[in-house]
């Protein structure tokens, strides 16, 4: 069977394609993409009748960003069986990446015709015509979505959304209420209906929604950049620096954050740092003549008289009637002894205000608008403290800047959805802890995970990577697919040599894992234990798994049990792949050996508390989130659990406190649910 596996080219027709099948839907579903691709060509070159390889290849290429191909494979997958919805609903989403709208309208009504009541499609179908800007289809397919699902809180946004654009602020409101009514701890619902308090200049208000939104959604830049408006049209200039701050932190090439926050440093005083949000500001827009001309003022302030004038000569070379420009440039050109260029400047100066008085028109100031004043109006505020980003009229240039429509931070407006890897949004358990070769990056930076033995084992350099404790696994490159699946060959021939090597079983068991080919993992880990039932590690990856197995089937069996309900799936076929308390047993059983053979390995007692969680066994799981904790005090992700734990057991107030650790310790996404729960507490 490896052999088959490993040389798919040669022997494609002789692969069992279930299995293969099987082995490329796993990858799929633990996010692998690259390697999934590389099942699904083998069943495709084997079996080139099939839709599901094509379907389910098209599904990886959405998630890698190949949108082009994605919709080749749909059509492939459409041409083989034309009634399935699934392969509709991707081959929208990769048109509508591709700004193919009507295309991807077309196989959304395609869909609907095979299944009606599909939230996800009808929400992806406003979002196209929403884009199109046919507000009147949009509304009647939101009406339509919100009599199939009365509660859905998105549809209700996006129906907010589509009445202001259609300048009806009465009914978006009445929409972003209702929203809130419904789903109070969702952080867009109050960001939306701070964005119409603001255009209807109820600052406070406003500002009070974007409190809550921030105290749901920690990580969005743009309520804090929202908010900092609000603060300014309030004058807490000191507020508004601060949310300026933080949105920087979050997305530190923020532009308006950048830009606005230059301003507000130049009306308290903070120069320097002024000069350097502008010059962050130029490095993204090396034209933005108003970045330029305000970073001008700052450095004649802070002395620098050369750089001042080479940036209003900038400015004028652009827009030659700018009369703040020229009189600036004169104020300069005296401090650096330069009278007769100061002399000329003063002199255009001196023209401009008489052809003013006179009635001469001498030419807009901003040569690139020749219609500026008649769209004044639509580029700055009423109380013409603001103006919007496109606006290039540079008299503007101390004006605060504001997103133009259709730009401001609302994430329903793209959240088009897809169908198998749709986000789990509930709230969940931290994920169990492997050994294994790759780790993703995290933003946020977390301690190192070590345990003696496996430094030991890194440093006998038998292993061909450095071995790693992480629950952050990083999917393999296409690279990395070929290097291991050569690794396996490789080892494949060191076992035949030394068939009594535990180590080698070990080494194997991990590359197939690492490939998805969890049945073939199991069986290498087991052999390891039976040469050698010391060896602890065998045992917590056989356990971990085993455990991705079942997370793997379950996810399968709902599918299932969906189907035997619509009638397409037998329901003995279905209740065939129900997953029983047995099966965790058996996972459990493993790290019961992993604590035995080795009592300090924390990991072990982290991975038996999240088993013990899934069997709602929750007094176990505390125990041993509780030992975890004793071993490493800085067990963020052990505070995390233990924190769910105690809220799933109705303790919130002590769950809220372990929380509120795990957060301080790295995990964000604890802040969101501690304000979840805060209102329940005890």
């Amino acid at each position: 069977m490896i052999a088959l596996l490993l040389f798919p080219t040669l022997l494609c027709a002789q692969i069992n394609t279930e299995r293969v099948m099987t082995i490329a839907r796993n990858a799929l579903y633990f996010e692998d993409y690259v390697l999934s691709i590389q099942y699904f060509n083998q069943v495709i070159s084997a079996k080139p009748y099939l839709y599901e390889p094509y379907f389910y290849r098209a599904l990886a290429k959405v998630n890698l960003e190949d949108f082009q191909g994605a919709e080749a494979d749909c059509d492939e997958a459409i041409r083989r069986n034309p009634f399935v919805v699934g392969a509709y609903q991707i081959r929208g989403l990769a048109r509508i990446r591709q700004n193919k709208f009507d295309g991807a309208i077309e196989d959304y009504r395609a869909a609907l015709k095979y299944d009606p009541e599909n939230i996800v499609l009808w929400h992806n179908l406003s979002l196209c015509h929403m884009q199109k800007e046919d507000f009147d289809a949009a509304k009647d397919d939101l009406g339509k979505l919100l009599t199939i699902a009365p509660r859905y809180t998105q549809a209700y946004l996006m129906r907010g959304e589509v009445s202001l654009r259609q300048k009806d602020t009465i009914q978006a409101v009445k929409d972003f209420d209702r929203a809130i009514e419904m789903d109070p701890y969702e952080a867009n619902c109050w960001s939306a209906r701070a964005i119409v308090r603001i255009q209807q200049a109820q600052y406070k208000d406003a500002e009070s929604d974007l409190d809550q939104a921030i105290r749901l959604s920690v990580r969005n830049a743009g309520n804090y950049i929202n908010r900092a408006l609000t603060r300014f049209h309030q004058n807490n200039l000191r507020g508004a620096m601060s949310d300026y701050d933080l949105a920087l932190d979050i997305d530190p090439n923020n532009f308006i954050g950048h830009y606005n926050r230059g301003l507000l440093r130049a009306q308290v005083g903070d120069d320097n740092r002024a000069i350097e949000d502008f010059d962050f500001v130029l490095e993204i827009e090396p034209d933005n003549m108003m970045a330029t001309f305000n970073r001008g003022v700052l450095r004649a302030q802070t002395g620098d008289y050369h750089g001042a004038i080479s940036d209003y000569t900038k400015v004028i070379n652009e827009y030659p009637n700018f009369m703040a420009g020229y009189y600036q440039r004169a104020q300069a050109r005296k401090k650096v002894g330069d009278r007769k260029g100061a002399e000329q400047d003063e002199f255009k100066v001196t023209k401009m205000q008489l052809d003013k008085l006179n009635g001469v028109n001498t030419g807009k100031s901003n040569k690139d608008d020749a219609d500026n004043k008649d769209t004044a109006d639509n580029n700055t505020s009423a109380d013409g403290k603001t103006r919007k980003k496109s606006d290039r009229n540079v008299e503007n240039y101390r004006k605060i800047v504001i997103a133009d429509d259709g730009e401001s931070d609302q994430r329903y407006t793209s959240n088009y959805r897809g169908r198998v890897q749709d986000r789990n949004v509930a709230i969940k358990l931290e994920p169990m802890y492997a050994i294994t070769y790759y780790e993703k990056i995290s933003d946020v930076k977390r301690s190192v995970h070590f345990h003696h033995y496996i430094d030991e084992l890194n440093r006998s350099k038998v292993f061909p990577k450095m071995l790693r404790i992480t629950n952050m696994e990083s999917p393999l490159s296409e690279e990395q697919v070929r290097f291991h699946f050569a690794l396996i060959d490789a080892h494949t021939s060191d076992i035949v040599a030394d068939e009594q090597s535990a180590v080698k079983r070990f080494m194997r068991g991990l590359d197939f894992y690492l490939v998805q080919d969890f049945t073939s993992s199991v069986d290498d880990f087991t052999k390891s234990i039976l040469l050698d039932d010391t060896f602890f590690p065998a045992y917590f990856m056989r356990a971990l798994v085993r455990c991705k197995q079942l997370e793997y089937k379950k996810a399968e069996a709902g599918m299932n049990q969906e189907a035997a309900v619509a009638g397409s799936v037998p329901s003995a076929e279905a209740k065939k792949s129900e997953i029983t308390a047995i099966d965790y047993e058996i996972v459990r059983n493993d790290l019961n050996r992993v604590i035995q053979l080795a009592p300090d390995f924390v990991y072990a007692y982290y991975n038996r508390g999240n088993v013990s969680s899934t069997l709602k066994d929750y007094r176990s799981a505390l125990a041993d989130y509780d030992k975890a904790i004793e071993l490493n005090p800085d067990f963020a992700e052990a505070y995390f659990n233990r924190g769910l734990t105690h809220i799933f057991l109705g303790n919130n107030k002590q769950g809220i406190s372990d929380l509120s650790k795990a957060g301080e310790l790295g995990v964000v996404s604890a802040y969101n649910v501690i304000k979840r729960f805060t209102d329940r507490r005890e």
